[in-house]
């Protein structure tokens, strides 16, 4: 995370990591891409703690049917309705795609999750992002500011910060 880009969210305004994380956390659909059934990924954290949280909240993987007894769904346009917001917990190489695909279907706020080594952290992704107007939060991950936020988040959130590891707003 230590080379991760400026990026600009909230309409390419200043806005602090905080700021960025309040304002996707405060949209109530959201789908959370690359959620495994064996249940041992970030993804299926993010999704669990999103999900608990009261969050209308969208497991995505096009491999699985079913999530911890929900509906999942193969790709972001096979989910009923409109999401406000994707977290992208997939392997790098799937990130890209997933920007095209919240592009085509006018998803403006995503979050690609990045914690130690490059989580899904792709920077053709990034580029796309940006070419495309997309909103994103390029690191660190949403259970970092999701209250209650537990102990391990709270470290992880203060060890990112005094290391300078935390995606870097403009």
């Amino acid at each position: 995370m230590g080379n991760a880009k400026p990026f600009k969210f909230n309409g390419g305004k200043m806005s602090t990591l905080k700021q960025a994380a309040n304002e996707f956390l405060s949209h109530k659909r959201i789908a959370v891409a690359g959620v495994s059934r064996k249940g041992d990924t970030a993804a299926n954290a993010v999704y669990k703690k999103l999900k608990d949280s009261g969050y209308e909240v969208f497991p995505v993987n096009p491999n699985a049917e079913h999530i911890d007894g929900d509906a999942c769904y193969p790709t972001l346009d096979k989910i009923p309705g409109k999401v406000e917001g994707v977290v992208i917990g997939t392997k790098p190489e799937a990130a890209k795609q997933i920007i095209e695909d919240c592009g085509k279907l006018g998803i403006k706020d995503v979050w690609i999750h990045r914690s130690f080594g490059n989580g899904s952290y792709d920077e053709s992704a990034i580029e796309k992002a940006k070419e495309l107007g997309l909103k994103v939060i390029p690191g660190g991950c949403p259970l970092m500011f999701c209250e209650p936020v537990d102990v391990a988040h709270k470290c992880f959130r203060w060890f990112f910060g005094a290391t300078g590891k935390l995606p870097k707003v403009l």
